[in-house]
């Protein structure tokens, strides 16, 4: 049987400040927040319409407490636009 020092040692620690992970998928359940927002109320408002638990983590993470964000960009910058997109809309 392992000492238990040993067993323990085997697993590592999340660290307290990871990473944010986002996807289309993912920033899409902020797209009808109520911008702008603090931490906190998009928090609240992921919760409250049902936003995955990863949502929800990726807001705890970060750190500037008292800052308003204005839209989706000043929590993910790599959001991408319409004109990110290949096609014109005009032809549909």
């Amino acid at each position: 049987m392992a000492h238990p020092v040993i067993f323990a040692a085997n697993f590592k620690k999340r660290p307290k400040a990871f990473d944010m992970y986002w996807t289309l998928e993912l920033a899409s359940y902020l797209e009808d927040a109520p911008w702008p927002a603090t931490k906190d109320e998009l928090i609240d408002f992921a919760m409250r319409t049902g936003a995955p638990l990863e949502v929800v983590e990726n807001l705890q993470a970060i750190e500037d407490e008292e800052e308003i964000f204005e839209t989706i960009e000043d929590i993910w910058p790599d959001y991408p636009s319409k004109e990110d997109f290949f096609f014109n809309e005009d032809e549909y």
